[in-house]
């Protein structure tokens, strides 16, 4: 397998609804036949922290025993920023800090931890915010400022400001959907400059938002969410089927080059080309 550069941007509480009305640039390049669209069905409880653990891991809860939002500890798995360290490749983050407290630190410390470049952690370099209000705008720059400095080959991003405001507002707010076609108008800006330094990029959501201003239930609004993939080797287009959100850490190994962990699902992606 050919190594390749990964940039996996998980949007906090994307509903794959709002994705498709309210995404213009990421719909945009699909009907260009630049990225494939996936629905997604998330793994329950559809919470932030067990599921960040879901996606870069490709295990679910069960195994990966986080559980809740209030399990603070390191992870027990092989997550994508160790196999890829594993393999010679560098890593970096622009993320929440309870990103920070699966694979490099726990307990996360505030006056210590928000800044951790040229690490030997899983995370090699990382900037971490920790007020769910950082703007997703300075949050995008950290990223490009970790791109070209670190020129990383998994770099991982995660926006909150979608699920902020529809905790604030709900999902069925002005407020959401806005804050929505804002994270796309950054992704606008941001994809292309992925693209012209050769990442492969993947753009997904860790869960939904309900009416009520919430998730971690069973609903389609807790657990449907996007999958967009922008690379050579997956055919470009929208994908009827819904696909588990286990998938999404074996497409990262395979478009890094990579083997995944034997924890790891098969990957069984429809428009993946060998």
């Amino acid at each position: 397998m050919q190594n390749n550069k990964v940039v996996l941007i998980v949007v906090d509480a994307l509903r794959f609804d709002t994705a498709c009305t309210h995404m213009g640039f990421m719909q945009h390049l699909v009907e260009r036949k630049i990225a494939a669209r996936y629905k997604v069905c998330s793994e329950v409880p559809s919470l932030s922290r067990p599921l960040y653990e879901t996606i870069l891991t490709g295990t679910p809860p069960i195994v990966h025993g986080v559980t809740s939002n209030m399990t603070v500890r390191l992870s027990t798995q092989n997550s994508l920023f160790h196999l890829a360290k594993e393999n010679g490749l560098t890593t970096a983050a622009a993320a929440y800090y309870w990103v920070s407290e699966l694979y490099n630190r726990a307990p996360f410390k505030h006056m210590e931890d928000r800044l951790q470049l040229d690490t030997q952690l899983p995370i090699e370099n990382g900037l971490f915010y920790f007020e769910d209000h950082y703007p997703d705008s300075h949050l995008f720059a950290d990223a490009a400022w970790l791109m070209d400095q670190k020129q990383p080959d998994f770099l991982y991003i995660h926006p909150m400001n979608v699920d902020d405001d529809g905790h604030k507002f709900t999902a069925d707010s002005a407020q959401y959907r806005n804050r929505v076609l804002a994270v796309d108008a950054l992704l606008s800006l941001f994809i292309p400059k992925c693209l012209a330094q050769g990442y492969e990029v993947i753009v997904t959501a860790d869960h939904g938002m309900t009416s009520d201003g919430n998730h971690g239930g069973t609903t389609v609004e807790d657990r449907h969410v996007p999958l967009f993939v922008m690379s050579k080797r997956v055919k470009a287009g929208i994908k009827d089927e819904i696909v588990s959100q286990l998938q999404i850490a074996p497409l990262c190994c395979y478009l890094l080059g990579i083997e995944p962990s034997d924890e790891m699902v098969s990957l069984l992606l429809e428009g993946v080309q060998s």
